[in-house]
């Protein structure tokens, strides 16, 4: 879409110019973020939720996973996950198609099957025209149907800056969670999506060049890579957004008690991705992730150009799963956990 002027049509809108991030790289910093949640909840089993409430609630806030997870009355369980962004790409129906399957994404990051959607949207209504949220609406929508996913309205306001994402609620066999506190030692690492998407996004927002393989991976659904996941008999998951592949990895390392050791020559990169690493193309999200996890990090041998790939702000990525997931690349394993170091690279 294109503003018109009184001379007639002017250069297309780039949403990207209208906020101050992109995508997930626009998350609160890990560590602000864990200070800020810390201590709002009484420990699991503490017996401080009146009435055994607390053991309906199978995943909270303990281990910063990807979705609430709480039991239903017939042995069933409810997943349920939020997740909006700053836009991630200058075409209004592309966005949306990538801020739904981003948030679906966090049910099957557990495991789960999304049922319904709720919008949540943010509009500047005297900059932009509401054609373009129309699209962010109907790329959201087309995603979700694809999903099997109902969308049931939602709330939108007034903001200074576009916004989009979704609240999504789904069910999951308790029995067959995949949870991100679950890894143990001797477990390989499979990635289901290349790295990279921060970094051309990033490109994207600075000089408007499209990359198309770019959007197609952010759109893609992970309700194929969850299924085969569950098919093999994992257990341990989690989906690589804006924290990184190291930051979502410390995470799963951390709170399973293990070490994980990554090959960074096995870790699979969109294309374009090292190229535009080289010419300057890094997010602030990406320098954040990594200066968060250093402290725990064992980068052997592997320079800055390599770590800041590691640590790329990822937009609707693939899942990082403890296991062999049939059809995606081994990047690493599970070892015994080593004193002070969560992460290793080799």
């Amino acid at each position: 879409m294109t503003s018109v002027g009184p001379a007639g049509p002017a250069t297309p809108i780039r949403l990207t110019q209208f906020a101050h991030g992109g995508g997930c790289a626009c998350k609160i910093p890990p560590g602000e973020l864990e200070a800020m949640v810390a201590g709002l909840l009484p420990p699991r089993n503490s017996g401080q939720a009146p009435g055994g409430a607390e053991d309906r609630l199978l995943v909270g806030l303990d281990d910063g996973d990807d979705a609430a997870v709480v039991l239903t009355g017939d042995g069933t369980a409810l997943v349920s996950t939020a997740d909006f962004f700053t836009p991630v790409v200058d075409d209004a129906r592309d966005w949306g198609r990538i801020a739904a399957a981003n948030a679906l994404s966090d049910v099957y990051a557990m495991g789960g099957r999304p049922v319904v959607g709720l919008n949540l949207l943010g509009w500047p209504r005297d900059v932009l025209p509401a054609e373009l949220a129309r699209e962010v609406l109907a790329g959201a929508l087309e995603v979700a149907r694809g999903a099997g996913c109902f969308v049931g309205g939602g709330h939108s306001i007034d903001s200074p800056e576009p916004l989009y994402g979704m609240a999504v609620t789904g069910l999951v066999d308790p029995d067959r969670l995949l949870r991100n506190d679950a890894g143990r030692p001797g477990v390989p690492l499979t990635l289901t999506k290349p790295l990279g998407v921060g970094i051309l996004n990033n490109r994207h927002k600075r000089t408007g060049e499209v990359f198309a393989h770019a959007v197609a991976s952010m759109a893609a659904l992970n309700d194929k890579a969850a299924a085969a996941a569950l098919e093999a008999g994992a257990v341990c998951a989690t989906d690589v957004t804006g924290f990184g592949l190291l930051g979502h990895l410390h995470k799963l390392a951390r709170a399973s008690g293990v070490t994980a050791v990554v090959d960074a020559a096995a870790v699979p990169l969109l294309d374009g991705a090292r190229e535009s690493l080289r010419a300057g193309y890094v997010s602030g999200g990406t320098l954040r992730n990594l200066e968060w996890v250093r402290p725990h990090l064992d980068a052997g041998r592997a320079g800055e150009d390599r770590l800041h790939l590691l640590a790329d702000a990822q937009t609707s990525g693939g899942l990082l799963v403890a296991g062999e997931v049939p059809g995606h690349p081994v990047i690493g394993e599970l070892v015994p956990a080593v004193a002070g170091t969560t992460l290793v690279i080799r």
